[in-house]
């Protein structure tokens, strides 16, 4: 399969988790600490996890000298897991078309931390394409009159720039390490998932109020809320091995990484509308001509901004 393709089964993998996020923390969370649910994903992570690190020890791939490496792969996924925070805290504020938008900040931080930490430089066509990028979630946030509505998409704006900030590390560790590092992608692949799986439990270990409301969510619902969250684990698997091998099969992470941000916002916004037409309750989009309008030049201003960028 050719990294194109690969990348585009991640786009709409990540573009579906979103709308599955959101749907699972309005409906059954009810915007109130749906950061909860990372108690589902403690042991499908872990299971999933030593599977994979299991057949990479059955096949050999898996030696002594590769295991200090795999511990940055572990330490990526740690990171992963604590950018949920900011990430469901954001989805309790605004919809997912919003921050699919607000989400597309992610390749100007690439730029700003490989200038801060590997001293690239950055020319005056790159600025220009930070300045385009910018004015698509001011376009989000000001294409409501309201004041509260403003600081309500504001606040969710920030939530996710924290998102974008730790996920976009964990990132970068996993790039540079599959660059220098000898290291079976397998076992790469269960590392990274290991240490989401451990970051989750230390988060709900740390947040007693968190347990005990992904407990009372699962009582009220009957246990039925479990059946989004499977949909979105499986999702999650099928996007996380794209996104990964695609990373790796392309000419650069750079290039498949602009090709993903430049096609998720469209997908995103097209999937919004969709959905509510199809599957109101699921899509959950305000389907007037004002936010589509601004949904809609957002998403111009990013692709224009990518281009330019890359």
């Amino acid at each position: 399969m050719s990294w194109l393709a690969l990348i585009a089964i991640y786009v709409l993998g990540d573009s579906t988790n979103v709308y599955v996020d959101n749907y699972v923390s309005d409906c059954y969370f009810k915007g109130n600490k749906s950061v909860a649910q990372k108690c589902f994903y403690i042991i499908p992570h872990i299971i999933t996890a030593l599977i994979l690190i299991g057949i990479s020890v059955a096949t050999g791939a898996l030696s002594e000298a590769s295991m200090n490496p795999l511990l940055l792969f572990f330490v990526s996924g740690v990171m992963t897991s604590l950018a949920g925070i900011p990430y469901y805290r954001a989805l309790e504020l605004d919809n997912s078309t919003n921050l699919g938008i607000f989400f597309q900040i992610a390749p100007v931080l690439y730029l700003i931390l490989g200038w801060l930490f590997f001293g690239e430089m950055i020319s005056g066509t790159q600025l220009l394409a930070f300045f385009i990028i910018s004015l698509a979630p001011l376009v989000v946030i000001f294409s409501t009159k309201r004041r509260n509505s403003q600081r309500v998409k504001l606040r969710a704006a920030v939530y996710t720039s924290f998102y974008v900030l730790v996920a976009v590390l964990a990132n970068l560790i996993f790039v540079q390490q599959s660059s220098i590092a000898n290291v079976d992608f397998i076992a790469e692949l269960g590392f990274v998932i290991l240490g989401k799986g451990i970051g989750n439990l230390a988060i709900i270990i740390a947040r007693p109020k968190w347990r005990k409301r992904f407990s009372n969510v699962m009582k009220a619902s009957n246990k039925k809320v479990l059946r989004p969250l499977i949909f979105n684990y499986v999702i999650m698997l099928a996007k996380d091995y794209a996104k990964y091998m695609g990373f790796i099969l392309a000419p650069s992470a750079a290039i498949a990484s602009a090709v993903g941000d430049s096609a998720e916002p469209i997908v995103i916004f097209l999937m919004g509308i969709i959905m509510t037409l199809i599957w109101p309750k699921f899509g959950r989009e305000e389907l007037k001509l004002r936010p589509i309008m601004a949904h809609l030049i957002a998403t111009i201003l990013i692709v224009i901004g990518i281009t330019v960028l890359r």
